[in-house]
């Protein structure tokens, strides 16, 4: 096992400053207790709460890294992370959290960029070029996807540099120019450009292989995710014959591995680019049992219901805020057998459950999952049965 990082803060010099990991301060298993706590007092009211599942390597699980570029005064070139609540840059070369191999690539980048005559963006002053470095990689493959965020498609030192970085670095897969020309403080734009490969990656999740773009929202720890929807799926029961509903499915991950275990699959999201992804990555795996489509949750349970479609099983994969009244109206009159909630957030998921089980449900068993080890950021599953 890699040293922990809470146990020798030498290996994070920039803890206190950045602001990322909030337990820092804490061993890991003392973190894993500390979670447990607050699942058991938030979900523990409904139902029983297994024993947290944590990783035996805390350290670098982070598949996917972002760095913000910018200047120090002295006007030298930085890469590094926003400090939290803030858009100050902290300089980092190395993250205790992150992938070693996309770190390494970052370092490159800035360590390339005067040879190049790359600016990099000045939000004091409005000028240069690079904003953001994205780097993606998968722990399955091995493929790794690079993604230059600058504030204009014009680059024109494309070529050499795009050689460079290839020649230092043979084991990216695939190089992307993501242009954000807003004043809005977003990590990515809304238009890309392949400069190199084939514009995406793949990862293998499940015994599903998913396409993984910049812009695709996929999960940044690929081994805890592996166990988060294995549980997912074992609590689903799911036998051949069931009809199964993937809510929020984004790129359809949960879905897709569902379909192997069910006998149709529906899919329901409302950002159109991951139906899209979803949409293709059914076709990579061969599936043709699930259906997607690009809609509000809530609307579209409603639909199913007053068209009287059964469905036997609801997966629900909702955002921080938890779901709104309008989507667990819906699903209350949908009336599933079962309902298995994925949860990034104990605090929406208690509020949820009481909406739930006071509308004739029934929370059987809830599996916390560490997924971000050393942030305060806790995901459970509970499955939930109508009574």
């Amino acid at each position: 096992m890699s040293p922990d990082p809470a146990k020798n803060p030498s290996l994070c010099p920039h803890a206190k400053k950045c602001g990322g990991c909030q337990m820092l301060n804490l061993s890991y298993p003392e973190q894993l207790a500390w979670k447990q706590r607050r699942v058991n007092k938030l979900v523990g009211p409904f139902c029983p709460v297994e024993p947290i599942l944590g990783m035996e390597d805390p350290t670098h699980y982070r598949a996917k890294v972002q760095a913000a570029f910018g200047l120090d005064r002295s006007h030298r070139i930085i890469s590094g992370v926003y400090q939290s609540s803030t858009h100050r840059i902290v300089p980092v070369d190395s993250c205790a959290i992150e992938d070693e191999t996309a770190d390494r690539i970052v370092g490159t980048i800035r360590r390339l960029l005067p040879s190049f005559k790359i600016k990099v963006w000045d939000e004091r002053s409005g000028t240069g070029w690079l904003r953001h470095v994205l780097v993606r990689r998968s722990f399955t493959t091995g493929q790794i996807l690079v993604a230059l965020v600058a504030v204009s498609p014009i680059f024109s030192a494309q070529r050499p540099f795009t050689a460079k970085l290839l020649a230092l670095h043979p084991e990216v897969t695939t190089l992307v120019l993501n242009v954000n020309d807003t004043d809005i403080p977003l990590w990515l734009g809304p238009r890309e450009k392949t400069l190199f490969g084939p514009g995406y990656i793949e990862d293998e999740l499940c015994g599903c292989v998913f396409r993984v773009s910049a812009r695709s929202f996929y999960q940044v720890n690929p081994r805890q995710t592996e166990v988060l929807y294995s549980t997912a799926m074992d609590m689903a029961g799911l036998t051949g014959a069931e009809t199964v509903l993937d809510a929020y499915c984004g790129v359809g991950t949960i879905g897709l591995i569902a379909s192997r275990r069910a006998r149709r699959v529906l899919g329901v999201e409302q950002n159109r680019d991951a139906v899209r992804d979803a949409i293709a990555n059914a076709r990579r795996n061969g599936v043709k049992n699930a259906w997607f489509t690009a809609a509000d949750a809530g609307a579209f349970l409603t639909g199913l219901a007053d068209e009287r479609e059964s469905v036997d099983v609801v997966f629900m994969d909702p955002p921080r805020a938890g779901s709104d009244p309008r989507f667990l109206r819906s699903l209350l009159k949908l009336a599933p057998k079962r309902v298995v909630y994925i949860s990034c957030n104990p605090d929406t998921l208690a509020r949820d459950l009481a909406v739930l089980t006071g509308g004739g449900y029934r929370a059987e068993r809830a599996q916390p999952v560490d997924m971000f080890p050393h942030s305060t950021h806790i995901e459970s599953v509970v499955l939930i049965s109508r009574a």
